[in-house]
């Protein structure tokens, strides 16, 4: 693990979270090290790499969408989802 990385991080800000992206997709450490060195569950940071796979994929893309209309899409798609369940629910 980076000696950069403190290893009695409190709060996990939006920097720190995207240095140990960094240094899981360079190979300098795993999903699992930065599990048990941080005492964090492996499906956060899994949740944290997926996060930043889906911006640096917008980011290179010709033309970027907005951040906005992304959330708003998906927050369409979850509603029209939990409709749905709710219906299945009620039947």
């Amino acid at each position: 693990m980076s000696t950069r990385m403190e290893e009695d991080i409190k709060r996990w800000t939006a920097k720190r979270k995207a240095a140990l992206v960094m240094e899981i997709i360079q190979g300098k450490t795993t999903v699992a090290e930065a599990s048990r060195s941080f005492d964090i569950a492996p499906s956060e940071i899994v949740e944290w790499v997926d996060e930043a796979k889906c911006g640096m994929e917008n980011a290179l893309r010709t033309k970027p969408l907005e951040i906005k209309a992304q959330y708003e899409r998906q927050i369409k798609d979850l509603q029209e989802a939990y409709g749905e369940a709710m219906l299945e629910l009620r039947a």
